[in-house]
């Protein structure tokens, strides 16, 4: 029977969060992996062969916690509550998971996607694709304009988020609230008028 790994890849990506908050995913390094977690560096190349690779797999990673349950909210069968419940789980999911949030606040070019290799680049483009199609649809079934959607459930709950990680530290917990009201009161007069 083999022994379980010391250092696992959901360790290992801990650590580059914890060193993305401590600096930005510009400041995540393989040795600095290595040294949070005391693995040694051959432990963290084995699992990611690059810098590149270790940012890419943290952003995915991050990204696929944050949208299992953004797309629920966007599938739920009433399009006015799949609106409402998808922008307050931005600020609900952030509020919970602050250092995650914090990641996803930074922008693609941070995490080297240039250098990533194909296999992340489509793992990235599918889940892309994937919300996309979930806001689209959400968009026909209100009948509203995307881009009144992506501004409802998306940029009005990141824009809070980011308010208020950056200058407290911490999402209240009444900003979920305030948001989905928003978030209501933005599509409504779209969708009657």
């Amino acid at each position: 029977m083999p022994r379980p790994a010391l250092y696992d890849s959901d360790r290992l990506l801990d650590a580059a969060l914890a060193l993305a908050g401590d600096h930005t995913p510009t400041g995540v390094s393989v040795a600095g992996v290595a040294r949070r977690t005391g693995a040694p560096s051959g432990s963290v190349y084995h699992r990611f062969p690059s810098r590149a690779v270790l940012l890419g797999e943290l952003r995915l990673r991050t990204i696929t916690r944050f949208q299992d349950g953004f797309l629920t909210c966007l599938a739920n069968a009433d399009p006015r509550l799949a609106a409402r419940t998808a922008a307050r789980h931005v600020v609900d999911w952030s509020r919970v998971h602050p250092d995650q949030a914090r990641l996803l606040l930074h922008p693609r070019r941070d995490f080297a996607p240039q250098e990533w290799p194909a296999e992340l680049t489509t793992r990235a483009a599918a889940q892309d694709r994937r919300l996309r199609a979930a806001l689209r649809a959400l968009a026909v079934r209100l009948g509203a304009d995307l881009d009144q959607v992506l501004i409802a459930v998306v940029d009005l709950p990141y824009a809070v988020v980011r308010r208020h990680l950056t200058t407290q530290g911490t999402v209240p917990a009444n900003a979920a609230d305030k948001v989905e009201t928003c978030a209501a009161m933005l599509l409504w007069p779209a969708i009657t008028s």
